[in-house]
């Protein structure tokens, strides 16, 4: 048994603030932590956080595990993208990891391969693998990773992007691989979640749609200006 285990059919939620705006104001330890409290008392089984102080915030507010992960640089593989970032992720408490397990360069040179050995050899983590296609899953796998989440589907070259969640690629790794899937990446609401259930999902990860402020304000008032647009050319 593993913290794996139970995570199993649950909801995940990912308590972070826009990786693309520097200005969001609930880019907060102490805020994300708070938000983390709420939607664990709604329900969840683990929260997402990006970053050691945001890791370690959380952690003393809920009593749920903690997928660690570190958003650094600008380059493709930003999602932990170093095993420095991933050691020190886990040694402020979390207790998987998630990283970037696509075959695309990383800025220390290193493979995903080796950041797992270091996140072996020097902390108990778990690793979540932060996949794109089949392929890279498998290969995930290969090198060491306890599980696997969608996260990167539909944002590399190597995938086809998409406005909805890949359930496809859930499908294909639940059948493909003998670890955990998590579904993730763009899930907005109940029916795609249960869709990602049927599929065969260990948990669902949902991010923006519940807990970015900033996220929803912005499709809300993009939705409205296009609505109001599409109103105005019909009279």
């Amino acid at each position: 048994m593993t913290v794996l285990d139970d995570l199993a059919g649950g909801l995940v939620v990912s308590c972070q603030p826009l990786p693309d705006d520097p200005d969001d104001p609930m880019r907060d330890p102490y805020v994300q932590a708070r938000v983390a409290a709420a939607v664990v008392r709604g329900g969840a089984v683990a929260v997402r956080a990006n970053g050691p102080a945001h890791v370690r915030a959380i952690l003393a507010a809920v009593d749920v595990p903690v997928i660690g992960l570190y958003k650094h640089g600008t380059a493709d593989v930003f999602i932990t993208p170093t095993a420095a970032h991933a050691v020190e992720v886990a040694l402020a408490g979390a207790q998987i990891v998630a990283v970037d397990a696509t075959d695309r360069p990383r800025p220390d040179g290193r493979g995903f391969a080796d950041t797992v050995r270091a996140l072996r050899d020097r902390t108990d983590a778990l690793v979540l693998a932060d996949v794109s296609t089949l392929a890279e899953g498998v290969a995930a796998v290969e090198a060491g990773a306890d599980a696997i989440a969608t996260t990167l589907s539909g944002y590399t070259a190597a995938s086809a992007h998409a406005e909805r969640p890949d359930l496809a690629l859930v499908a294909e790794l639940t059948a493909g691989v003998p670890v955990p899937v998590f579904a993730e990446g763009r899930y907005r609401d109940a029916e795609q979640v249960g869709r990602a259930f049927a599929a065969g999902a260990h948990a669902v990860v949902v991010g923006n749609a519940l807990t970015s402020p900033l996220w929803l304000t912005r499709h809300l008032v993009s939705a409205l200006g296009q609505e109001t647009g599409a109103s105005l050319g019909d009279r």
